[in-house]
């Protein structure tokens, strides 16, 4: 029903910084929860974090150990700031939600999924 894309992905060095984008053309994210998740080779999937719609809340940004979710409606973009990468942060990252949900949290199944975006941090 609805495809979400992950980018911005790559290689950094530990205590690099990236900002990872989630975005679902002809679809208004800003309605839905979006969670990230990530899965190292090897390991279960995790959830990151969660942020909530903006609808009826004013600053659903949140905030997380050294992640940070937001939110730019205008570009119809959902965002995983990471600061001071770590090497066990290297995983593929998701972005995902749930149709009937505006709030987190999210469930641990979700039906929408993006392909994911590799985060590579090297020592």
């Amino acid at each position: 029903q609805v495809q979400l894309v992950e980018s911005g992905g790559g290689l950094v060095q530990s205590g690099g910084s990236l900002r990872l984008s989630c975005t679902a053309p002809g679809f208004t994210l800003d309605y839905y929860a979006i969670a990230w998740f990530r899965q190292a080779p090897g390991k279960e999937r995790e959830e990151v974090i969660c942020i909530s719609s903006s609808v009826g809340n004013p600053y659903p940004d949140s905030v997380k150990g050294r992640f940070t979710a937001s939110r730019d409606n205008a570009k119809n973009t959902v965002y995983l700031q990471m600061n001071n990468l770590k090497s066990e942060d290297t995983a593929v990252y998701y972005c995902a939600t749930d149709l009937n949900r505006s709030n987190c949290p999210l469930p641990t199944y979700l039906d929408h999924w993006g392909q994911g975006t590799l985060v590579t941090v090297s020592s």
